[in-house]
C-alpha cells in the first residue's frame, strides 16, 4: 500500500507505544489502516534512555502478539521479582513477591525507545497499513461516513475510524471538542537512571514521603530508574543539582538501601495530572492511552492502561462480525463499556493514595502506616491487588 491510496478503514494519530501497538494488533483484521506519526522515527544508540516503563505481564503478553517483545534484545529487559512498598512511618512495609504469588514476574522494566522501535519494525512488515511519518496534522473534520484529516504538506487522509493516540496534551481530543480540564496534583515526577552499589535482586522499591513518593525500579547491570514525585519547587531543586548532590539525595531518601549511587542519564520532570473523560468514543472516534486518560505515575501502570485500551480496541474490531462501518457509534460504544471500569478503579486508587500519604493530619498519617500493614498481612488483598496489576 503506497502513500497515494488515501482512504482507510482505520487512521490511527499518534505512532507511540500505544498507537503502534494498537496498528500491530489489526494485522489480522482485513481492515485498512493508517498510521500518522510527527515525529521521525531513529534506531536507538547504544545509550541508555531516561523513558523507563514497568511492563505487566498481560502486556508483554499483548506485545508478543503484535510481534514486538520478541524483537527485543532481552540484555536490557529487567524482570521485577519483588516490590517493596514503605510508608512513612518506619515501620509500615507492604510486599509482593512473584514467587508468593506463582508467577515468573511481577512485571518488566525496559527503555521505552527499545519497544518503540520493536513495534515500528513490526509495523513495517506489516501488509495492512501505510505510515504517514514524519507528518503533521493540520485540521481534523468528521463527516456522516467517514473523518477526513488534512496533514500540512496538503495530503488529505480519508478514514471510517479515527483513533487518538497523540498523548496527554492530544491534538485530536481538542479536535473533536472533548475538552475536559485535568486536574493538576502540584506535583513533578522527576527521572534519571543511576548505577547503584549493592545489588537490587529484582526488586521494585517505593517509599511514600511526607513530600512526595520515591520509587526505585530495577534495570540490568545493576542499574536503577528513579521516579520521584515531588512539589514543582522540589522538583526544580533536585534539577538544578550538581550530579554527585542528587546522587546523594536519592540515596538518602532511598534510606541509602542500594548505597552510594552514580547517575547515567541527566534527571528530567514532567507535571503530574489527572484526567478522566467521562466517554473515550464518539461517532467516529475513538481514544486511547494519555489521550484517553492520565494518571499519577505511583503505580507506574500508565502505560499498561493504554496497551489495556489498545487490546480492548482491537478485539472490538476484530470480533465486529458482519458489521463493515467500524468507526459506527454501537460498535465504538463496546470499547467505552468495556474500558471505563479498569481505567476509573486505577485512577480512583492511585489518586487515593496520593491524597492519603500527601496529607500532614497526624491521624491519618497513623491511619495509613496501619492500613499498609494490615494490608501486607491480609494475604488474600494483596494477591487481588497483585492480580490486577499483573493484567
Amino acid at each position: 500500500m503506497s502513500e497515494h491510496d488515501t482512504r482507510f478503514d482505520v487512521l490511527i494519530i499518534g505512532g507511540g507505544l500505544v498507537g503502534a501497538s494498537l496498528a500491530a494488533a489489526l494485522r489480522p483484521s482485513g481492515l485498512a489502516v493508517a498510521l500518522v506519526e510527527a515525529m521521525p522515527m531513529h534506531a536507538p544508540n547504544d545509550g541508555w534512555d531516561s523513558r523507563i516503563y514497568a511492563i505487566s505481564p498481560g502486556s508483554t503478553a499483548f506485545l508478543e502478539q503484535c510481534g514486538a517483545w520478541q524483537r527485543l534484545d532481552m540484555r536490557r529487559v529487567q524482570q521485577v521479582e519483588q516490590m517493596r512498598v514503605f510508608g512513612d512511618s518506619g515501620d509500615a512495609e507492604l510486599d509482593f513477591s512473584a514467587y508468593q504469588l506463582g508467577v515468573p514476574e511481577l512485571a518488566f522494566i525496559l527503555e521505552g525507545r527499545l519497544l518503540q522501535h520493536a513495534l515500528w519494525t513490526a509495523l513495517q512488515e506489516q501488509e495492512n497499513i501505510t505510515l504517514f511519518h514524519p507528518a503533521r496534522c493540520a485540521r481534523l473534520e468528521w463527516r456522516d461516513d467517514e473523518a477526513v484529516l488534512r496533514l500540512e504538506d496538503g495530503r488529505e487522509i480519508c478514514a471510517r475510524l479515527v483513533v487518538g493516540a497523540d498523548g496527554r496534551d492530544s491534538w485530536v481530543r481538542q479536535q473533536a471538542g472533548m475538552i475536559e480540564p485535568p486536574t493538576l496534583y502540584q506535583q513533578h515526577g522527576v527521572v534519571a537512571n543511576f548505577a547503584a552499589e549493592k545489588p537490587h535482586r529484582g526488586t521494585a522499591f517505593q517509599w511514600f514521603q511526607p513530600d512526595g513518593i520515591l520509587a526505585l525500579l530495577p534495570m540490568p547491570d545493576q542499574m536503577v530508574s528513579m521516579v520521584w514525585s515531588v512539589s514543582p519547587a522540589k522538583s526544580e531543586t533536585l534539577l538544578r543539582l550538581p550530579a554527585e548532590e542528587l546522587c546523594a539525595q536519592v540515596a538518602v531518601g532511598s534510606t541509602n538501601t542500594l548505597g552510594s549511587l552514580r547517575m547515567i542519564t541527566p534527571p528530567a520532570a514532567f507535571p503530574l495530572r489527572l484526567l478522566h473523560l467521562p466517554h473515550l468514543v464518539k461517532p467516529r472516534l475513538a481514544l486511547v492511552g494519555d489521550a484517553a486518560h492520565n494518571v499519577h505515575p505511583l503505580a507506574g501502570q500508565g502505560v499498561n492502561l493504554g496497551f489495556r485500551d489498545a487490546r480492548q480496541l482491537a478485539r472490538v474490531l476484530l470480533e465486529r462480525g458482519p458489521q463493515a462501518d467500524c468507526g459506527d457509534i454501537h460498535l465504538l460504544r463496546r470499547y467505552d463499556r468495556a474500558r471505563q471500569e479498569d481505567i476509573f478503579s486505577m485512577q480512583f486508587a492511585t489518586d487515593s493514595l496520593k491524597k492519603l500519604f500527601n496529607n500532614a493530619n497526624p491521624l491519618l498519617r497513623a491511619a495509613r502506616n496501619l492500613g499498609l500493614n494490615a494490608t501486607n498481612h491480609a494475604t488474600p488483598l494483596k494477591k487481588m491487588l497483585a492480580r490486577h496489576a499483573l493484567n
